[in-house]
């Protein structure tokens, strides 16, 4: 079944691009919350028009996304918390906590375009993927020091 995209999703696409997915993934939760449309004739046309007017309104936001990275450049982030004997953290460390120290810093970043390479379960150094735009993606260092 082939479904057009109103909204980014994780892990299948990005807002217009038009997707194939099992029909009781498009039919029972991808275009029942609103997040995409049958791919017919006429709402391709639609998508074609909208792409064609928001061209230069997308190069704006791509050339933010990109003036942000550049911003953040190697910045290093320290994120505070409570650590055991043997090195290991209490939890684990969230994108929100990431967010927030980026916010601390200057750069607002969403939490939702914050990815994790490896699950953060121990004090160390490790490395996020911020997916600033679908073309512009950055990556952050941080730390992970005991409070």
């Amino acid at each position: 079944m082939e479904v057009i995209l109103k909204d980014d999703v994780k892990g299948l696409g990005y807002k217009n691009d038009t997707v194939t997915v099992k029909p009781g993934y498009g039919r029972n939760y991808l275009i029942p919350q609103g997040l995409a449309v049958i791919a017919s004739v006429s709402n391709k046309k639609v998508v074609a028009e909208n792409i064609r007017q928001a061209a230069h309104k997308a190069e704006k936001i791509k050339n933010d996304a990109q003036e942000l990275a550049n911003n953040i450049g190697g910045v290093v982030l320290d994120i505070p918390a409570k650590v055991g004997e043997t090195g290991r953290i209490f939890g684990s460390v969230t994108t929100l906590q990431l967010s927030d120290a980026l916010k601390a810093k200057g750069y607002d970043v969403d939490r939702k375009r914050i990815s994790f390479d490896q699950d953060v379960k121990t004090a160390g150094e490790y490395t996020a993927t911020l997916n600033l735009h679908k073309e512009v993606k950055h990556q952050v260092r941080f730390n992970v020091v005991a409070e």
